[in-house]
């Protein structure tokens, strides 16, 4: 946009060779006269690219076929080739191609993208408010000269792309992580969520229940813990933007003696980005024009873990077991020793739901069939 307009502005100068400009710009005199004329017609704007796209499309399939096709998809699931057969067997005219009946399902949004394909445009998502949704992970970690390696743990905002946390660190335990977040929430507050990955030391360590000790700490505290999709690093878009940021911006520009250097240089970076680095994604903005710390404040204890009247409170054993129903169910043993509750699901009988604090968990459900008692039953839903 900006060269078009720089283009016409010099092009209508006195004395320019119009054809020599178009020569240096890279274009024929054919567009140049183009862009010309439309910014005398529409002003800038009208120099953005048009749709190419036809105003008729003659050829394509009317809407009442693809109806028809999509109401037979709706009924059996079939693929392009079948629908076309089920079609002739109906005796429809004009049958569209496979392909065709293909591209109207994907039209109508009843076919995803297959692995494989290119990639479209990312659904984006944002918070409309500060603290609603905090996303956490490590940066990949880097060698010092020192011998040790440095595991950068951020901590990004989703709303403001505020920056929490930029703490280097020599593991990624959940004991470390614990004790930064602690003292991140006695400064900023308690955020409504955390959006982490699948990995150590937020993600599952056994393969039923999708909770560790840090996420159970996290519950206690009334923090939601949301996990990315396996191997979908999308989801936690806004911190890996933040981490090639910081690759790009500090870790790469500096040869790092030890954990000591690099607890000097992150806190100015830390700074630089938060109050003084425009963010595009912001108009402009800084991070921290657009947060607010949380009203929610960390407690001095773990409050207490009251349940209402109608929830039967049972106690997790060491294995990660409760016993309900004549049946041992497996909760996980991140919640060894705290009481979940059991509370009737009003609209189906013989469903409970369990949970723990404000969260649910998962669900026991007594009408199916029981197993054998040396056999546990887990209250989480199956995994896709």
């Amino acid at each position: 946009m900006s060269q078009r307009q720089e283009f016409v502005l010099l092009a209508r100068q006195p004395g320019a060779v119009f054809t020599r400009l178009c020569a240096r710009y890279g274009i024929s005199p054919k567009t140049g006269y183009k862009w010309c004329k439309r910014l005398v017609e529409g002003g800038a704007s009208a120099l953005m690219d048009r749709s190419r796209r036809p105003h008729t499309s003659p050829r394509r399939t009317c809407e009442q076929l693809e109806d028809q096709v999509v109401r037979l998809y709706q009924e059996t699931t079939w693929g392009g080739r079948k629908l076309r057969r089920r079609l002739q067997d109906l005796g429809q005219v004009p049958v569209p191609a496979a392909s065709t009946c293909t591209q109207i399902l994907r039209r109508r949004g009843c076919l995803t993208r297959r692995d494989g394909e290119p990639h479209g445009p990312y659904k984006r998502f944002e918070r409309a408010a500060p603290n609603a949704l905090w996303q956490m992970d490590f940066k990949g970690h880097f060698a010092t000269q020192a011998g040790a390696r440095c595991h950068p743990l951020t901590v990004l905002d989703d709303h403001s792309r505020f920056n929490l946390v930029l703490e280097p660190v020599g593991d990624e335990t959940g004991a470390t992580v614990r004790r930064i977040l602690r003292a991140t929430f006695a400064t900023y507050g308690l955020p409504e969520a955390i959006l982490c990955d699948n990995g150590e030391p937020w993600g599952a360590t056994e393969p039923v229940c999708p909770y560790t000790t840090l996420g159970v700490w996290l519950l206690e505290l009334g923090v939601h813990v949301l996990h990315g999709r396996p191997y979908h690093p999308q989801t936690q878009g806004k911190d890996e933007r933040f981490h090639k940021t910081l690759k790009r911006e500090l870790i790469s520009r500096h040869t790092w003696r030890d954990l000591t250097h690099c607890a000097e240089l992150f806190p100015p970076y830390r700074h630089r980005y938060n109050c003084e680095r425009p963010h595009d994604a912001l108009a402009g903005d800084t991070p921290v024009q657009h947060y607010r710390p949380s009203p929610r404040n960390l407690p001095a204890a773990l409050p207490p873990i009251d349940y209402p009247i109608g929830t039967q409170a049972h106690l997790v054993r060491a294995q990660g077991v409760i016993t309900f129903g004549g049946q041992s169910w497996y909760v996980g043993r991140a919640f060894a020793g705290k009481p979940v509750g059991l509370r009737a699901c009003p609209q189906s009988d013989g469903l409970w739901q369990v949970w723990f604090a404000h969260h649910q968990l998962g669900d026991i459900d007594l009408r199916t069939p029981r197993e054998p008692k040396h056999k546990l039953r887990s209250i989480y839903p199956p995994k896709a």
